[in-house]
């Protein structure tokens, strides 16, 4: 069974639809949002302000809840029912949100690439539950429930899997390579 370890991320969008994203430059491949881990005095929405503005410099006002992501690992099958089975690697606690003003109050964290990009040319390159919580956010869902599984960098496509109905199931974004700051928002040199 592996330990449980909580965290936090938002989904960012800007009044013309761009979202803010962030990758690793320490080898990481796929873009994710921007989030972090919960820490042992705060509460998750607390957890979700903080985590972004130190990861993107982005101070950002939530809105709602957008779902619970359980991530595991790519071996990981669900239990069979009736069964607890054991508990999730990591569970997500995804917001949707927006900037708190027109430009970042700080600088993103050293080794963090932060983009802003069109929700209709979203990089290739997301993390499952990333894609999963861009689609559910996007589609206006709240208070989802869902699983995706730990991916191979090199594989193309998420492993992931809902645990709500089947026809609410992310859908994949297109990589254009299209990138920009939201308008009236100034980008961060870099």
């Amino acid at each position: 069974m592996s330990p449980l370890t909580w965290a936090v991320a938002a989904v960012v969008t800007d009044g013309s639809g761009r979202l803010l994203l962030c990758r690793r430059s320490e080898g990481a491949r796929r873009w994710g949002l921007p989030g972090g881990r919960l820490r042992h005095d705060e509460s998750p929405a607390d957890a979700a302000v903080r985590a972004v503005r130190a990861e993107t410099g982005w101070a950002v006002e939530l809105t709602d809840l957008v779902g619970l992501y359980r991530v595991t690992g790519p071996d990981a099958s669900p239990p069979a029912a009736g069964r607890c089975g054991g508990r999730p690697d990591v569970l997500v606690h995804v917001f949707r949100a927006g900037p708190a003003g027109v430009e970042p109050p700080g600088e993103p964290a050293a080794g963090c690439l932060v983009e802003w990009c069109p929700s209709a040319a979203l990089p290739g390159a997301l993390t499952p539950t990333t894609r999963a919580a861009i689609a559910d956010a996007l589609a206006g869902r709240s208070g989802v429930l869902r699983r995706t599984a730990v991916a191979d960098d090199s594989a193309a496509e998420p492993a992931d899997g809902p645990l709500t109905p089947p026809g609410q199931r992310a859908s994949g974004a297109v990589d254009s390579g299209r990138r920009g700051s939201p308008p009236g928002l100034t980008q961060r040199p870099g």
